[in-house]
């Protein structure tokens, strides 16, 4: 690990201005992904802004009937909420399928979501990556790419997003709140936040230098069921082949692009009547097999159709 200073934020306003002034400078939240990142120097940050003591960490009932849950929160934190567990079960379960218990303890909502992809070719340093160094090639391509993305991938990039929450949160229609380094507030939705790789897949989200998430606002759920679905190699230290959160007529689903993937042609074909099977084939069409993740698209159909049937009231 490189060395860094650090300092602690009393505030948001001086959060985002130190880390907005120096390109090289992170936001620490609970650090279980940036840190990992720092030791295999694949993250080299001169400074670090700890903004994990700030007071965003309430879950709090919005006027419109749902929540606003804090960035700071722990995962543990909004998983155990009462309210998180009434009204939004899928959230629940989809942050328990992530990570063990003590990764859960110490994980932000905030960098939950910007956490950085799992890609194999990513954390080894001898490799080509483009989302490390951009321009030097992408090795999954052409390796050993069983889990890569089978939706939305570039010539660039076919990794993917390893977030379970996020996928409960785009099947939610969530909405994130930000402050920008002038104080500037801005909200966009779950599945705006992401970006799909393209020919920049070095740039992962919409948000700006300095800019800090503050909250993660939830709309009312949805009529309906609530399921998270999660198929892995083995049940603990793996990460997600695919996931499918299900809530109500709202699909979403993981580990098959570089975002959290919102099911918009499922939801369309369940609207017009079709199966959960029919829906969740249309919603992969288009996937891509890569010569190793072919088996993800017939995996990823089979949960989510089951996962649509679960929260139907039917059994999968």
């Amino acid at each position: 690990m490189r060395p860094f200073t650090y300092e602690r934020a009393t505030d948001v306003e001086g959060a985002v201005r130190a880390v907005a002034g120096n390109p090289d400078a992170r936001f620490l939240a609970g650090g279980t992904n940036l840190l990992d990142l720092m030791k295999l120097e694949i993250e080299r940050p001169t400074h670090l802004v700890d903004v994990g003591r700030l007071p965003l960490s309430a879950i709090e009932a919005t006027a419109e009937g749902g929540l606003r849950i804090g960035a700071m929160a722990t995962n543990s934190q909004v998983a155990a909420d009462a309210q998180v567990r009434a009204l939004y079960p899928v959230l629940v379960q989809a942050i328990v399928a992530g990570g063990s218990a003590q990764l859960r303890n110490k994980a932000s909502v905030g960098g939950n979501l910007v956490q950085r992809t799992r890609c194999p070719y990513f954390y080894d340093t001898t490799k080509p990556c483009n989302k490390r160094v951009a321009g030097s090639g992408c090795s999954a391509i052409d390796g050993l790419n069983r889990s890569a993305a089978i939706l939305g991938a570039s010539e660039h990039c076919v990794a993917t997003h390893p977030s379970d929450m996020a996928v409960a949160l785009s099947a939610l229609g969530a909405v994130v709140e930000t402050v920008g380094a002038k104080g500037q507030t801005r909200s966009l939705s779950v599945d705006a936040l992401h970006r799909l790789p393209g020919d920049t897949p070095q740039i992962e989200t919409e948000l700006t230098a300095g800019e800090l998430i503050t909250a993660v606002v939830l709309p009312p759920p949805p009529a309906g069921g609530q399921v998270y679905r999660k198929a892995r190699d083995r049940a603990s230290y793996a990460g997600g082949l695919a996931m499918a959160a299900v809530a109500g007529n709202q699909v979403a689903l993981g580990g098959v692009a570089l975002k959290p993937w919102r099911a918009l042609k499922a939801e369309a074909a369940l609207a017009a009547g079709a199966s959960p099977s029919e829906a969740a084939k249309a919603e992969l069409a288009d996937a891509e097999d890569l010569g190793r993740n072919g088996f993800k698209i017939t995996l990823t159909a089979r949960l989510a159709a089951a996962a649509i049937t679960q929260a139907q009231g039917g059994e999968a």
